[in-house]
């Protein structure tokens, strides 16, 4: 069949006029570049609108207490700067770790669940209410804090100090004083502190030679509590100034002191020798009371400057 024959065919003249009037196939993915940005965002990138309000509605506002901090660009930028340090931190500490830490042991420290996070957070908020203290293993034994409340996890802490870097630069993002150098030096900061205090505590020990199962590990997680609590000093001070910084920092002074003396007594204070008699209470109870008021001592020494910058 040549082309003059097809063309004369009526036939397929008239499928070649139906496959031109057939409607396209629609796309996989809309194409939204012509769109208009949502309401209550910038308009750059995008064309100029024109004509009314389509949906007859003004752009909503944000009025609730920290709303800025969604539209604050100093605030975004602290954010990001944050978690690229974290995550550099993070590859740090996996090159690094094994040189100085058994993995076998550190992942007892990590081994939690969604239960047991929660309910040791409330534990850290509320612990007056809290009335068995002891752990329910042999001592010197690897427990999983998944498997008791009462044993020390460094999983709470790690991310309680990352948080804690993160939200100090919100802060400072939000008072328009943030750069990527004092964001570094908070967390710098932060980490000689937690060092030199888990150093201060192990000499401690040594010197006044008390007579503990208390590890270094141990030592670390019950000092990284603490920025739990500091955490939510930041926020609180951030929303409520001077009332909810002093308020919650005032709140956190006696519930992490009484954490820490109903915790470590178990692990430091002597038990009765054969002979009946203890030694070294007095030396231990001291020594419980002073790491237990050094906590607080630390999270104003860390917070305060950052909500009332001089």
């Amino acid at each position: 069949m040549n082309m003059r024959s097809l063309e004369q065919d009526p036939a397929a003249t008239q499928k070649k006029r139906n496959n031109r009037n057939a409607p396209s196939r629609p796309p996989l993915f809309e194409d939204t570049s012509n769109q208009q940005p949502p309401y209550g965002y910038p308009n750059e990138g995008y064309p100029p609108s024109s004509g009314p309000n389509p949906y007859g509605q003004q752009p909503p506002h944000i009025n609730f207490p920290g709303g800025q901090l969604l539209n604050d660009p100093m605030a975004s930028m602290a954010m990001q700067y944050g978690s690229s340090l974290a995550d550099q931190g993070k590859e740090y500490m996996h090159k690094n770790l094994e040189k100085y830490v058994s993995t076998s042991k550190l992942k007892y420290y990590f081994a939690v669940d969604t239960s047991y996070v929660g309910k040791k957070l409330t534990l850290l908020l509320f612990p007056y209410s809290h009335t068995d203290w002891s752990i329910h293993f042999s001592p010197g034994e690897l427990v999983a804090p998944k498997d008791e409340l009462n044993a020390p996890d460094l999983y709470i802490p790690v991310m309680a100090l990352v948080t804690y870097i993160l939200t100090a630069g919100v802060v400072m993002g939000i008072q328009n004083r943030f750069t990527p150098e004092q964001l570094g030096i908070q967390a710098s900061s932060a980490l000689v502190w937690l060092i030199l205090e888990l150093f201060i505590v192990m000499l401690s020990l040594y010197i006044l030679n008390l007579n503990t199962g208390l590890k270094y590990l141990d030592t670390l997680a019950y000092s990284g509590y603490k920025y739990v609590g500091m955490i939510i000093i930041l926020l609180a001070g951030l929303l409520f100034k001077k009332t909810g910084y002093y308020f919650s920092l005032l709140w956190f002074t006696f519930s992490t002191a009484y954490f820490l003396v109903k915790t470590l007594r178990i692990q430091i204070l002597p038990h009765a020798d054969s002979d009946g008699f203890t030694r070294g209470s007095k030396r231990s109870l001291y020594f419980i009371l002073s790491i237990s008021l050094l906590q607080p001592i630390l999270m104003g020494w860390l917070t305060y400057h950052i909500i009332f910058p001089h």
